[in-house]
């Protein structure tokens, strides 16, 4: 009978305290440590981690910052995944977009929309990761330009928004800052003539033109929609070796967070 009484005496006791609580030190047992840290915890880990979007026209130099900055200590690059939009299950959405913006311009930024978030929320394993663009330019850059553009139907266009919409209010895509390598057109269509990527030899200058306008209508002037980040804004027409210096010089305005200024 004793050792019933007993059993139902730590029966009880496990019901107050619930399984997997902390014990009180006067109950003689040592407090378990929690399964999870604290809030405030996880809340000043993730304030030691920064996003930073390198943005741009097409051939503006964003892979040859990110390039200069991969070696840094602490800090992860991701690369924009156009490998994935040139080869989805044997697909090229990329280039059939560039062929008929009409036909596959929703499919294509679908796509852009799903890769891009799955940059975003995939774990970060330094104190600083570098982005190429990012979910937000898909939306208010390229899916705008189809819109206007004529290119895009209505229907397509507010379906997209929609998803763009849920996605900022329901998930994590925050950045921390955006710099915009800030390129003239005509640089942009020097620069794709020389790299000969297959799917951008049909892209003409006015399709350049019409992307850096929406560009500078969103991160310079603020114009054209909310920009969530500080902005720091890069003259990139200039040549490779100009502009490595210049992403040294601007080293600590892109790495160190206390230089980040908001606005526009």
């Amino acid at each position: 009978m004793l050792l019933g009484s007993l059993r139902r005496s730590a029966a009880r006791m496990l019901r107050r305290v619930g399984p997997g609580s902390p014990v009180s030190p006067a109950s003689g047992a040592r407090p378990q440590p929690s399964a999870w840290p604290p809030d405030k915890d996880r809340e000043n880990e993730k304030e030691k981690k920064s996003v930073i979007c390198v943005e741009g026209n097409i051939a503006s130099g964003k892979t040859t910052c990110l390039e200069f900055f991969s070696n840094t200590t602490d800090v992860e690059v991701l690369m924009e995944p156009v490998p994935k939009w040139r080869n989805v299950h044997g697909h090229n959405p990329l280039g059939l977009m560039y062929h008929d913006a009409c036909r596959w311009g929703l499919t294509l930024q679908t796509y852009v929309q799903l890769t891009m978030l799955d940059q975003h929320t995939r774990p970060q394993m330094s104190p600083v990761r570098l982005m190429e663009r990012s979910i937000h330019s898909a939306r208010y850059i390229f899916v705008e330009n189809l819109y206007k553009s004529g290119k895009m139907p209505e229907v397509d266009y507010v379906i997209l928004c929609e998803w763009f919409d849920w996605i900022v209010k329901n998930m994590n895509v925050s950045v921390d800052l955006i710099v915009y390598l800030r390129t003239s057109p005509e640089t942009c269509h020097q620069r794709l003539k020389l790299r000969c990527r297959e799917e951008e030899k049909v892209i003409p200058l006015e399709y350049l033109e019409a992307i850096h306008q929406l560009y500078e209508e969103w991160l310079v002037t603020g114009s054209l929609f909310p920009v969530a980040a500080p902005v720091l804004v890069i003259e990139a027409d200039h040549s490779m070796e100009k502009m490595l210096q210049l992403f040294e010089q601007n080293r600590a305005r892109i790495l160190t967070p206390e230089n980040w200024k908001h606005g526009p």
